[in-house]
Parts: C-alpha cells; sequence; structure tokens
C-alpha cells in the first residue's frame, strides 16, 4: 500500500526571484494526489520546523496561491540554519507526531546536506519518511543538473543591468572612464559569466569578465584594463565576488563567517576601483547589485519560472512513488531546440558540493568566457512573466499567516 500521511514543505538559504514557483508547484501537486493529508509549509527553513512553527498550506486561498507565480522572495520565510546533532533527533520527533512523512526541502548545497542527513536518520530509526530535494540557487552551482533554477532570471537581470549601464557609461561625456560591477558567487563564476550575454558587438560591454575559477593576477588585470581603455575610450569590468588570488585567498572577505563557516564576501568591486584608481590614474565608478540580483521579479525568465515550478511537481511525484532521499534535476535533451526533463540524484552525492564554471568555457587570456557559455544560458533567460500591477507598482502576494498559523506546544 501507498504510503499515507502529512507532507511540509519549506524553504531555505537565500531566495531567488522564482523560488515560489518551486512552492507553487509541491502545493499543486500536492493537491492533485489522491489519499494524502495536510500539507504543512514550514515558516523561516528548518528553524521554524524545529519550533513547530507551521502555516497550513490548504486553508490558504487559490488566489494566494496562484500569486506565488509572480512574488519574489521566500514566502514562506528562510534561514541560514546549521542544524546540531540533537536538532535532528528533535525533528524527527516532531515529524511523528504530526505525521508528517513527505519532507520537500527547496534550497542549495547546504540545504542538501540537511535533506540527506534528515534522510539517513529517518532510515535508521525505520520511520517511513520520504524526502525530496528542490534545487534552487542564483549561483548554479549544484552538480548533476543542468542548471539550477533561480540562475536563468538572476541572469538575465544582471545581463540587463549591465547593458543598461554601459548605454550610460558610454553616451554620458564625463571624466568617469570605468566601471567596475559586482556580481555575487561565492567560488563559482556562473552570475558574473552572464553579463557577457549583454554584448552584441566586439566593442560592447562588458570588455572584462573575472571569475573564481581562474586565480586573479594584479598586473595582468591592470593591464587588461589599461588596454580595453586605449582601445575603446571606456572600460566595463564584471568581476564575481569571490575571486581569490595565486594562492587561493579572497580579494575581499570579512574575517566574520555564517553558520555553515563560509566567508562572508563583499567589497571587491571598491577593491578594483581603488587599485585601477592608483595605478592607472583613471576614474572609476563601482557598482554592487547585492540582493537585487535575486529578488528581480519584475523582469525574471518566463523559462526560469516554469522550471522552478516543475521542479516543485516533480519533488511531489518521486514521493508519491515512493522514493525518498533525491533531488530533483533538470536534464537538458536538445542540444538544438531546447528542452528540459526532470530528473533526479541522490541527495548524498550533491551535498556540500558545487559545480564549477568549466576551465574551457573561459578564454585563455583568463578574462572573458567562450560562445559554449553563450549557447549554455541564452535558452535560460528566455520569455517575460507578466506581474500584476497596482497603483504604478507590482501586485505582489502574501501567504496569510495569522488565520491558519499552527504551533502545537
Amino acid at each position: 500500500m501507498r504510503l499515507h500521511g502529512n507532507g511540509i514543505v519549506a524553504q531555505s538559504g537565500g531566495p531567488t526571484a522564482v523560488i515560489n514557483n518551486s512552492v507553487y508547484g509541491v502545493i499543486r501537486e500536492w493537491q492533485k494526489t489522491d489519499g494524502f493529508g495536510t500539507l504543512f509549509g514550514g515558516l523561516h527553513g528548518i528553524k521554524g520546523i524545529l519550533q513547530e512553527d507551521f502555516i497550513n498550506l490548504s486553508a490558504q486561498q487559490s488566489s494566494v496561491i496562484e500569486g506565488l507565480r509572480y512574488t519574489p522572495g521566500a514566502a514562506l520565510g528562510s534561514c541560514r540554519h546549521k542544524l546540531k546533532e540533537e536538532e535532528y533527533a528533535t525533528l524527527l520527533q516532531i515529524f511523528k507526531k504530526r505525521n508528517i512523512r513527505f519532507f520537500f526541502y527547496v534550497g542549495g548545497n547546504d540545504s542538501m546536506d540537511t535533506a540527506n542527513k534528515v534522510h539517513r536518520l529517518a532510515m535508521k530509526e525505520n520511520f517511513d519518511l520520504k524526502v525530496i530535494g528542490v534545487p534552487k540557487t542564483i549561483d548554479n552551482d549544484l552538480p548533476f543538473t543542468d542548471h539550477c533554477p533561480g540562475y536563468g532570471s538572476a541572469a538575465k537581470y544582471v545581463a540587463t543591468t549591465v547593458m543598461e549601464t554601459g548605454i550610460d557609461l558610454k553616451d554620458l561625456l564625463s571624466s568617469n572612464k570605468v566601471t567596475i560591477l559586482e556580481a555575487m558567487g561565492r567560488n563559482t563564476g556562473w552570475l558574473a559569466a552572464a553579463a557577457a550575454l549583454a554584448k552584441r558587438d566586439e566593442d560592447d560591454v562588458p570588455h572584462l569578465i573575472y571569475l573564481p575559477e581562474k586565480p586573479f593576477k594584479r598586473e595582468r588585470f591592470l593591464a587588461d584594463v589599461e588596454h580595453c581603455y586605449r582601445k575603446i575610450g571606456h572600460v566595463y569590468v564584471v568581476v564575481s565576488e569571490g575571486v581569490t588570488d595565486e594562492n587561493g585567498c579572497y580579494l575581499s572577505a570579512d574575517s566574520c563567517r555564517d553558520a555553515f563557516g563560509h566567508a562572508k564576501l563583499g567589497g571587491i568591486a571598491d577593491a578594483l576601483k581603488t587599485m585601477v584608481e592608483q595605478e592607472l590614474r583613471l576614474k572609476v565608478r563601482s557598482n554592487v547589485l547585492g540582493t537585487t540580483q535575486r529578488a528581480a521579479m519584475h523582469y525574471a525568465s518566463r523559462t526560469d519560472a516554469d522550471e522552478a515550478c516543475l521542479v516543485g511537481r516533480e519533488a511531489v511525484r518521486l514521493a508519491a512513488q515512493e522514493m525518498s532521499g533525491l533531488m530533483v534535476t533538470l536534464v537538458r535533451e536538445d542540444k538544438r531546440d531546447y528542452l528540459t526533463t526532470p530528473g533526479c540524484v541522490e541527495l548524498r552525492r550533491v551535498a556540500n558540493t558545487e559545480k564549477k564554471f568549466p576551465l574551457d568555457w573561459i578564454t585563455e587570456a583568463g578574462n572573458f568566457v567562450t560562445s559554449r557559455f553563450l549557447d549554455y544560458a541564452r535558452p535560460l533567460i528566455a520569455g517575460e512573466i507578466q506581474v500584476p500591477t497596482k497603483n504604478g507598482l507590482p501586485d505582489y502576494v502574501r501567504l496569510r499567516l495569522g488565520e491558519v498559523k499552527t504551533k502545537v506546544s
């Protein structure tokens, strides 16, 4: 007999523009599946589940659920919480008490590690729990999937911003001759690389792109900037926040670390600005996009939103087939006519691992990307989302927490 019981879905880590599409997919597929009980939402990720801070998603208005498809941020709330060993046992006890037999965790590398450990503990305790990871990350660094939901929209936003600010740089007669834009990307350069999508002609922006996969060399960088300036008259540089020197040390990082031990990055654009101004005597403007890269639903990718929904739906389908300990993946079926289908991979193979930007997609000079990346990325940014507006601004939705919140003492 097929397993029956309640389910819970939660979000973790940095949100994306389309992360709520995955929750929407989970909800709608859950509602289609016979025999399932109540679907809960865990508020603020795994931390909220530990506090038994749930909402009954089955009690939400259908119009609000539909609105998740065009609303950015984490509708359920997110967190960055590394579970202690004793907290895994507490989590399992809560699942048993609530008869929660299905756990869907939407997140990135660290979240997949958490989901894997929950799955392993449930098996050890002989508790029939189906655990499925739902991928999301603007960093595009989860392995065993062609790409990650969230990346396409962030890539589209970065490329568009570079194109627009590049026009501003070129057309304005001023002393500002160099722009340096800092993109997110702790250890991988996928998001900074997306800036190359803005380039149509040889002299178009961006002119230089630097990724963590290639060691950053100060003298080479200065020579690159000077060469571009002499040739074009202005220079647009895009750099990943996580670029490192030849010793593997971040060029710009805070001494503080997050719950998972990751160094807090930021400030590379300002550091390079100072370097260029001091050494080349050129006036530089530095731009840091910050969280705008992951929150820009107003120009998100339709392809990305649809695929985020797809992986949410597939997570429920896998669980309904009595499968567990898996993360949903996206498989690119056709290299010419873009088509993806859902697949899956064991959580243990994904946990705490990163998919690096391919070295052979970086130019020999180490300061740009090749056409192979452009062919890979262009389909991911295709299409737009029609966001309803009110008084000239997006009319985003919010889950109704107060009326349907449920907590057990």
